[in-house]
C-alpha cells in the first residue's frame, strides 16, 4: 500500500512539475483546441485564464467523451482538418484494390483508374494530362506506387501546387 502510495506521489509531481515548465510558456492557443466545450464557453471573457479552461475541457470529456473527434471528422464544433492523412490513406486503399488496371493505365499513360487516382490526389484536371505521362514509372506495390508519385508531384514545377504531398 504504501508503495503504491509513493508511485502515486512520485507520478503526481512528476505531471505537476511539468504542467509548470507547460503553463511558464506563453502560446497563441486559446485553451483546449475544439469541441463542444469550446464552443459553449467560447463567449466567456479572459478564455486563458485557468477557469474558462478547465471548463472547457471538462465539457469537452463529458457531453459526449467523443465529440472532438467526431468535430475534427467532420469540421463541426469549431474543428478543422487539412484532410491530408485521408487523402493519402484513400489512394493508397484505391491503388491496392485496382493495382492491375492501374499499372496498366500507368503503362499507358491514361485510363480511367489513373483518372480516378489523380482525383483522389486532388489533381487539378488541367494538370491531369502531365501528371499521367509522370506515372509511367512501373512501381511494383501499392503503397510504394503512391509514395513515389507523391515524391515525384512534390518535385515537379506545376504539379506539386495542387497535390496533397505538400
Amino acid at each position: 500500500m504504501m508503495r503504491r502510495l509513493a508511485v502515486l506521489s512520485l507520478a503526481l509531481a512528476t505531471v505537476c512539475l511539468g504542467a509548470a515548465g507547460v503553463s511558464a510558456k506563453p502560446t497563441a492557443d486559446t485553451g483546449p483546441g475544439c469541441g463542444l466545450g469550446k464552443m459553449a464557453w467560447s463567449q466567456y471573457k479572459k478564455q486563458k485564464s485557468i477557469g474558462p479552461q478547465a471548463l472547457m475541457g471538462i465539457t469537452n470529456m463529458l457531453f459526449p467523451p467523443s465529440n472532438q473527434g467526431f468535430g475534427i471528422t467532420y469540421e463541426t464544433l469549431g474543428c478543422t482538418n487539412d484532410e491530408k492523412l485521408w487523402a493519402e490513406e484513400k489512394a493508397t486503399m484505391f491503388a491496392g484494390i485496382n493495382f492491375e488496371n492501374l499499372s496498366q493505365d500507368m503503362a499507358q499513360g491514361r485510363g480511367e483508374h489513373l483518372a480516378s487516382l489523380a482525383t483522389l490526389l486532388r489533381m487539378p484536371a488541367e494538370e491531369q494530362a502531365e501528371f499521367f505521362a509522370m506515372t509511367q514509372s512501373g512501381e511494383a506495390s501499392p503503397v510504394a506506387l503512391v509514395k513515389a508519385l507523391h515524391e515525384a508531384m512534390a518535385a515537379h514545377p506545376v504539379l506539386a501546387k495542387g497535390s496533397t504531398a505538400r
